[in-house]
């Protein structure tokens, strides 16, 4: 009796040595098949059902009960054991659903056995059909009574059973999604949040659109750009680090609700909550404020849990359980701010005063740092821990908000919030700025800093504020990080929530 049950760890000369002797077995099968296309790689073979809907279809089958019907279904070889007159494998399905295959000399004959035992390897796709039976020992399967190799495999799988690291799953994806459930289901779960997002906004009446990606200055956020060039107009060109001015463009046009589900690219540090190249959402709505923006984002996030999970308490990959349900606090940043450190901090208290409250903590900026910089480095410090429900934090310094309204009523803050969930910052809402003669004082102010050595302060958009200047209506603008909001749903890092996250 020969048994594979999985491949073990290989060396790679081991690996080098594996694929010859495949390498070997795929000239054999090409020899065989000279009068058929495809030879190890057919152009099709039969396939009259898929593996879950066998599955579901005959899943209460007693033991050793036979079906009388016959399939055909394909998929991966990810178990195989040989006994003499008898073989055993497990077919996996993309979606990790496994039916086995009984390939016996009664059903298939001397040369068909003989052929399968010597050609058939772990990870090869292959064709079986045969009748829908239950083993004796209660297991689905299919007595095969014809079959075919579907694809050569050149190389071995990893090892089934023991877990890939997570530099060998972000660097191998395509097989981290062969071996581990974890990872397609996480596939799968952002489709759903994705379909949710603008199922939620359809609903509400907003208009889907997309915008460059290609820009000839960037704008919508304080982040470094990644910096490319067009042979064709033979100018620099930028890759885009947000949508917001593209998208308010399309607000003066009079697409009044407005989103898109988009890729951006910050070309800035990557770590447990940041990716160069990320997905956003990022919507805006004419005729609201930051507070029906909040409303938006809690339901946007609500229903995508549901979506995913059934229900607004998500389970996350440790098990630790997580309520994303209820209404969401809604905190001011100095209030919480002055709370936590026992110091009074207001919008009018110096930058002097907050680099020595810094200094007394240990806390950095970066050079040319602002009042409102240091406010919310020292906010990071004293608060962003203590955070454990989703939470919005209200009323941002106005210095550090190019973008948004002046707060109604408090001198020095700006309409803005942040919503925490997990400790990390998932989404950032707005009362929007609509009035073109101080957004164009902003823009000055933010080229001041960039002219002292700021490379992440923005440029004056001059063809954004045309725009403006034709009349914005006052609207509110949020937003949201996809991969970010996987996080908050599955409790993964965000190199586990990005299919093919970039790596060195």
């Amino acid at each position: 009796m020969t048994e594979n049950t999985t491949a073990p760890e290989l060396s790679d000369e081991d690996t080098h040595e594996q694929k010859a002797v495949r390498l070997a077995k795929r000239e054999r099968l090409i020899a065989e098949r000279a009068d058929a296309a495809g030879g190890a790689y057919p152009v099709v073979v039969p396939v009259t059902d898929t593996i879950p809907a066998v599955r579901e279809r005959f899943g209460d089958l007693e033991a050793g009960a036979e079906t009388g019907v016959t399939v055909a279904v394909a998929g991966r070889v990810v178990f195989s054991r040989n006994t003499g007159k008898l073989c055993f494998a497990s077919l996996q399905s993309g979606d990790g659903s496994r039916i086995q295959a009984m390939v016996s000399l009664a059903s298939v004959g001397a040369d068909s056995l003989q052929r399968w035992k010597e050609l058939v390897d772990l990870g090869d796709h292959v064709s079986v059909t045969g009748e829908v039976i239950s083993s004796r020992r209660g297991e689905l399967s299919i007595m095969v009574s014809d079959w075919t190799i579907a694809s050569k495999a050149l190389l071995p799988l990893p090892n089934l059973y023991t877990e890939l690291s997570e530099e060998s799953r972000v660097r191998s994806r395509f097989l981290d999604l062969i071996v581990r459930e974890q990872a397609r289901n996480t596939v799968r779960a952002r489709a759903k949040v994705n379909a949710s997002i603008r199922h939620t906004l359809d609903s509400h009446g907003f208009v889907e659109v997309e915008t460059p990606i290609l820009q000839v200055q960037p704008g919508g956020a304080a982040a470094r750009p990644f910096i490319t060039r067009s042979n064709a107009f033979d100018t620099q060109l930028y890759l885009r680090i947000a949508t917001e001015l593209f998208l308010k463009r399309a607000v003066v046009g009079g697409i009044e609700r407005v989103y898109e589900v988009n890729r951006d690219f910050r070309n800035e540090g990557a770590d447990s909550t940041h990716s160069p190249e990320f997905a956003m959402l990022e919507a805006y709505q004419a005729y609201t404020d930051y507070h029906g923006i909040a409303d938006l984002t809690q339901q946007l996030i609500q229903n995508a849990a549901i979506a995913v999970a059934g229900t607004t308490t998500v389970t996350w990959a440790d098990g630790t359980e997580f309520d994303l349900g209820g209404e969401w606090d809604r905190i001011s940043m100095y209030d919480s701010l002055t709370a936590a450190s026992g110091h009074t901090i207001t919008p009018q208290t110096t930058v002097a005063e907050l680099e020595a409250l810094a200094a007394a903590e240990g806390v950095e900026a970066p050079p040319h740092a602002t009042h409102g910089k240091w406010v919310e480095e020292l906010w990071e410090h004293f608060v962003k821990g203590s955070l454990s429900r989703p939470t919005f934090v209200m009323d941002f310094p106005v210095d550090t908000s190019p973008l948004v309204r002046e707060h109604r009523s408090i001198p020095g803050v700006v309409e803005k919030w942040d919503l925490y969930v997990r400790g990390f910052e998932l989404a950032t809402g707005y009362s929007e700025l609509v009035d073109p003669v101080i957004q164009r004082e902003r823009f000055t102010e933010q080229a001041k800093l960039a002219a002292r050595g700021d490379d992440e302060a923005m440029t004056i958009d001059e063809e954004f504020l045309r725009a403006m200047e034709h009349g914005m209506p006052p609207m509110g603008g949020m937003g949201m990080g996809i991969d970010r909001l996987l996080m908050a749903i599955t409790g993964l890092g965000i190199r586990e929530t990005i299919l093919f996250p970039l790596v060195k």
